[in-house]
C-alpha cells in the first residue's frame, strides 16, 4: 500500500493544486497456480473480469452492448452494480497493453467516470518459479471521496485476487463451487 499526500503553501493557485493534486495507490501482488501464458490468455477475456469481480462488483456492457470474447485496445463503457443490484453509475475501461511477451505482460484499465477522475489499473504478470506472479497496480483520485474510492479498492482487490486463484487453481473452471457440487 502507498499513499501519495502533496501540501501546498497557503495561497497556491487553482492551477497549482489540480496539477499537483494526486490519486492514492493500491497494489497487491499474488502467486498464481498456472503457467504464464495461460494467465494471460485468461486476463484478456472479458468472462475472467466478469468472474474475478462478483459478486462485489457486476459490470454490464454498455458500449458495446456485448462483451467481445477477447479484449481489445480501446475503450468499453460499463455499467456498474455493487453485489449485483446497487447501481454505481457508468465506467469508462480504457484498455491498453503497454507490454506483452511469451513471458511477461502489462494490461493497462486507464479508466474513470463521472465519481471517479481517475481508475488507472496496471495488470502485470510474470512467470515465477511456481507459476505466475500477478500484480494489480491501481491509482485513484475522487477528488474528496478518494478516501473512500481507495478504501474499497483495497478491498475489491483482495477479493479479486482469492478469486484468481481459487480459479487458477480448479484448472479456470469458471463454474462456481456450489454449482459444480449440484452437478455431480
Amino acid at each position: 500500500m502507498t499513499t501519495r499526500r502533496v501540501v501546498l503553501p497557503a495561497g497556491a493557485s487553482e492551477t497549482t493544486k489540480n496539477e499537483c493534486q494526486r490519486g492514492m495507490l493500491v497494489e497487491r501482488s499474488t502467486l498464481l497456480e498456472c503457467p504464464v501464458d495461460r494467465c494471460i490468455a485468461e486476463v484478456m477475456t472479458p468472462r475472467l473480469l466478469v468472474h474475478v469481480a462478483r459478486p462485489i462488483v457486476t459490470f454490464v456492457p454498455v458500449s458495446p452492448p456485448v462483451f467481445p470474447s477477447r479484449w481489445e485496445e480501446k475503450e468499453y463503457v460499463v455499467a456498474l452494480r455493487l453485489f449485483g443490484v446497487v447501481p454505481f453509475g457508468q465506467q469508462t475501461i480504457a484498455l491498453s497493453i503497454p507490454r506483452q511477451s511469451d513471458i511477461c505482460m502489462e494490461l493497462r484499465d486507464n479508466g474513470h467516470s463521472a465519481l471517479i477522475r481517475q481508475w488507472d489499473h496496471l495488470i502485470s504478470i510474470q512467470g515465477a518459479d511456481k507459476g505466475t506472479m500477478y500484480t494489480d497496480r491501481v491509482d485513484v483520485s475522487a477528488g474528496l471521496l478518494t478516501p473512500f474510492i481507495w478504501a474499497f479498492a483495497w478491498i475489491f482487490y483482495r477479493h479479486r485476487q482469492r478469486r484468481w486463484r481459487q480459479l487458477a487453481s480448479q484448472g479456470f473452471s469458471y463454474e462456481e463451487p456450489k454449482r459444480r457440487e449440484r452437478a455431480k
